[in-house]
């Protein structure tokens, strides 16, 4: 029976792939670094009132056979715009964010014999030929296995790094006050785990899954998403116990440059934990870049095509293929005029992706509520006051932060 459900997992491993990332690698390990474990308690809220919201896209997908996008239509074809508007204002940024931070991984870890920009070309040259090739059969397999990959080495990082410290952790937990801190603050729970709108991804890849396992229904589908969301929980953990292990207090501050941050992640752990874990750090560090690259190249596009589709109430030329040549397109351009703006650009979209969190997360409550959802799938009493508390959790931050603008 377990070994069955483990065999089902797929789009629960994908959200983690697409999830644990830059919120993970440079976010929840800038946050050890700066504050130590003080903003553990961010990173635990963020997880449980977004929780609900982001379990809806595959609770909705198996109940219906329906993408989010597909209720988004029903409930009003206003609310599709606007996530096809707020999609496409975002899209470019956060792939190209995602891709020279695993471009200047790259580069630290293969061997900077070859350029930024050539590392950059060749990473999405490699995903666009992974997903054009094989679709989703072959991103189900392949994220299983770097999921795994990376689960071990964080693990083992992680428990070096604890058996070299000698002092004392302090868990004590700290609110920001500067503006500079407030901001980090939204931006590290804007993406943690993950924006809000990859609960649509979500229940595309669950379409996807259902169709090609006819036993994947909304049981398995939780236990799936629910898997690959402690995970997310698991690993973001560990990323800050490294940076609060590794680098707290060091007095070192990181580069907005990719080719210099990577140095400096990659070379502060090998320089307290000694260069026999190079391969390891690295191996981890790339592993949680590259699947985030992977899987957001392909959502991308496929909600992108869904959308369109749901919008012209028809099959148009701006399909899979043409969504995720464009975005290749784009994030190369971004590249080559704004590769020294990483954090910048990082920073834009993890704030715009927390701003916009209670819209996702009021949207998906409405819908999962709605005669459009199987009454046995609507949510119970407990969850629907999990959802008004996570609704007034995320407008609550969102509303403070702008107010310290």
């Amino acid at each position: 029976m377990m070994l069955a459900k483990l065999k089902n997992l797929g789009p629960g491993l994908l959200f983690a792939g697409a999830a644990i990332g830059v919120s993970h690698l440079v976010q929840s390990t800038r946050a050890g670094a700066d504050f130590g474990l003080g903003l553990l308690w961010a990173l635990l809220l963020a997880h449980l009132f977004k929780y609900p919201f982001f379990q809806f896209g595959p609770r909705y997908a198996t109940a219906t056979g329906e993408s989010l996008l597909d209720g988004y239509k029903k409930l009003s074809k206003g609310i599709l715009i606007l996530y096809f508007v707020l999609n496409l204002a975002t899209i470019f940024t956060v792939q190209a964010g995602v891709t020279i931070v695993t471009a200047g991984l790259a580069s630290n870890f293969f061997g900077d014999f070859i350029n930024l920009k050539v590392w950059t070309i060749i990473i999405i040259s490699t995903c666009l030929l992974l997903l054009v090739i094989g679709r989703y059969k072959l991103l189900d397999r392949l994220m299983k296995i770097i999921v795994i990959t990376l689960t071990i080495s964080t693990i083992v990082a992680v428990s070096i790094a604890l058996f070299n410290h000698t002092e004392p952790l302090s868990f004590k937990q700290v609110l920001p006050e500067n503006p500079l801190d407030i901001a980090f603050l939204i931006a590290f729970m804007g993406w943690m785990p993950a924006p809000l709108d990859i609960s649509v991804w979500h229940s595309l890849w669950t379409v996807e899954k259902n169709n090609d396992t006819k036993n994947y229904n909304t049981k398995s589908a939780l236990f799936d998403f629910n898997i690959g969301y402690i995970s997310t929980i698991f690993l973001g953990t560990g990323f800050v116990l490294l940076g609060a292990l590794v680098m707290f207090n060091s007095g070192e501050t990181f580069s907005d440059s990719a080719t210099v941050f990577s140095s400096q992640l990659i070379g502060m752990y090998t320089t307290n934990l000694g260069n026999w874990a190079y391969i390891i750090i690295g191996l981890a560090a790339f592993t949680t870049m590259f699947s985030t690259t992977l899987t957001t190249l392909d959502a991308s596009p496929r909600a992108m095509e869904k959308t369109t589709q749901l919008l012209f109430n028809k099959s148009t030329k701006l399909n899979y293929r043409f969504w995720i040549i464009l975005l290749c397109m784009g994030t190369i351009g971004i590249f080559l005029f704004l590769a020294s703006e990483m954090g910048l650009l990082i920073k834009i979209a993890t704030i715009l992706s927390f701003i916009t969190a209670p819209f996702y997360a009021i949207i998906n409550y409405i819908l999962i509520s709605s005669k459009h959802t199987p009454k046995d799938c609507r949510p119970s009493k407990l969850m629907h006051i999990w959802c008004v508390l996570g609704i007034a959790f995320l407008a609550g931050f969102s509303f403070w932060y702008l107010s310290t603008l």
